[in-house]
């Protein structure tokens, strides 16, 4: 249950749990909110502050520790519970299974694949209702509001082969694979966690090493493009997940549209997604992911908008220029969800985050 007050805004100290370490300001205050003003698109205007570590009131921190007590174990004990139960389901449908050549994800058909959908749809709902998203907002909106989409569009039916969406959270994620269960691009790293790494592979995941620099990103886009391509042909296929904004915002803005998601010619499903707040924002723009989860498991209730808009096919010139593709794509998102333009992209979100943190090395690094 969210309640009504903020936390003084410009605020650097208090970290969710209210040590008193925190309560000391990152940065100053006239310096804090230029830094805000600069980068907007990452910055945290909820309760809790920048990077969640706002200055609190007594009140606000005892029912934050109540709630620490009573909602944190018993979500953290139901979602490793659904967690565990999907992967024992994945388990099952993978075993005696041939792996598809050089992806290194099982070749799943008939049965299996139904069940790992399915079972996958319906605890990916059930996570969210852990996680305190009780109800979805869904619309399914026709082109009112976008005035430069081409004649005919909205009167072509045809399969999109990827799923293209703002990136506001991780919780984004598992509310596309409730409804569409997707694949999408994941680090290198997470097929080889416990329990998620199979999981991953059964979603159909393209594995990348973003940290590295010596990757082949052409090949990734190649990757991407073909399973893009697969799903469009073949109805059975999963379709690919892509945020083309390459990182979270605050949900208030849309960064730059990278073109692999409109390399491959095929029609594309636009999705937007909001998290109404009072108390506690869901983006996960400048805060730690331990701290975030933590304060998101303590809200009572989460909200969460979907905006679904009809299969966008791109016109003869869109195939031919996918820059013109990805920006006519999101001039639309951007319209429909009435988001902020913004030119900012990854580089800066690390900047800022740099900055918040004191790291003047890393904010060098970027001037030069």
């Amino acid at each position: 249950m969210a309640l009504d007050a903020a936390a003084p805004s410009g605020g650097g100290g208090g970290g969710g749990g209210g040590e008193d370490e925190a309560v000391r300001p990152l940065l100053p205050a006239e310096a804090e909110e230029e830094l805000d003003a600069t980068y907007a698109p990452y910055a945290r205007r909820d309760a809790y502050g920048t990077m969640g570590r706002g200055p609190l009131r007594a009140a606000r921190r005892v029912e934050l520790y109540l709630r620490a007590a009573l909602l944190v174990p018993l979500r953290f004990v139901a979602g490793m519970l659904l967690l565990v139960a999907y992967y024992l389901v994945c388990r099952v449908c993978t075993l005696f299974v041939d792996e598809v050549a050089e992806e290194g994800r099982p070749r799943l058909r008939g049965w299996r694949r139904v069940a790992v959908v399915r079972a996958g749809q319906g605890l990916s709902r059930a996570m969210l209702f852990v996680f305190g998203f009780y109800w979805i907002r869904e619309t399914h909106r026709s082109y009112p509001n976008a005035e430069d989409v081409h004649q005919g569009q909205s009167e072509e039916l045809e399969l999109p082969g990827a799923i293209v969406s703002n990136h506001v959270s991780y919780v984004d994620i598992l509310y596309h694979m409730s409804v569409s269960f997707p694949s999408f691009v994941a680090k290198e790293s997470v097929s080889r966690l416990p329990l998620v790494g199979l999981i991953s592979k059964c979603l159909g995941c393209i594995f990348v090493q973003r940290e590295s620099k010596a990757s082949d990103s052409k090949g990734v886009s190649g990757a991407v493009t073909e399973r893009v391509q697969e799903a469009y042909q073949d109805k059975n296929s999963s379709m690919m997940l892509l945020f083309p904004e390459g990182t979270t915002t605050n949900g208030d803005y849309l960064l730059p549209f990278r073109t692999g998601a409109f390399l491959a010619r095929v029609p594309v499903q636009p999705v937007i997604l909001r998290y109404p707040y009072t108390m506690f924002s869901p983006a996960w723009d400048s805060m730690d992911g331990a701290r975030h989860v933590f304060l998101l498991l303590c809200q009572f209730v989460n909200y969460i908008e979907v905006v679904r808009l009809p299969v966008y096919c791109p016109s003869e010139q869109e195939k031919e220029d996918p820059k013109l593709y990805a920006n006519n794509v999101r001039k639309l998102i951007a319209t429909e969800g009435n988001l902020i333009f913004s030119n900012l992209g990854l580089a800066e979100k690390r900047v800022y985050h740099a900055a918040l943190n004191g790291n003047s090395r890393a904010i060098h690094q970027k001037d030069d």
